[in-house]
């Protein structure tokens, strides 16, 4: 009889462990998520900055040419702001995580060089 009960003790030991470990791994895994998606907006606004300042070169549209270089999930996270020949993208992180996202994303500058 003892092995019985000290099966079911390991058994309910085990399972006290994943009911508490469980929420713990998914809150490591979503701020894990978060700061990738964090990191990727410095990736994303570099690129978005270097083809505005590509279209102030060639005559375009900076914005048009930053918010094209761009995903579509990014539209409404993106903030172009353009003075003279100088352009400069921030895109704000996905809220994976809702109160450590809203806080979160990237910026970047490109300049177009003195006027031609």
């Amino acid at each position: 009889m003892r092995t019985g009960s000290r099966a079911r003790a390991i058994d309910g030991q085990a399972l006290l462990e994943v009911v508490v470990l469980a929420p713990l791994v998914l809150v490591a895994a979503l701020a894990a998520a978060q700061l990738l998606a964090a990191g990727a907006c410095g990736a994303l606004a570099g690129n978005a900055a270097d083809a505005a300042a590509a279209a102030i070169l060639q005559g375009g549209d900076p914005r048009a040419a930053a918010r094209a270089a761009l995903p579509g999930w990014s539209g409404r996270h993106v903030e172009v702001t353009v003075h003279g020949r100088r352009v400069a993208v921030h895109v704000s992180a996905p809220q994976v995580v809702p109160l450590l996202g809203a806080r979160l994303g990237a910026s970047a500058r490109a300049d177009a060089g003195p006027p031609a």
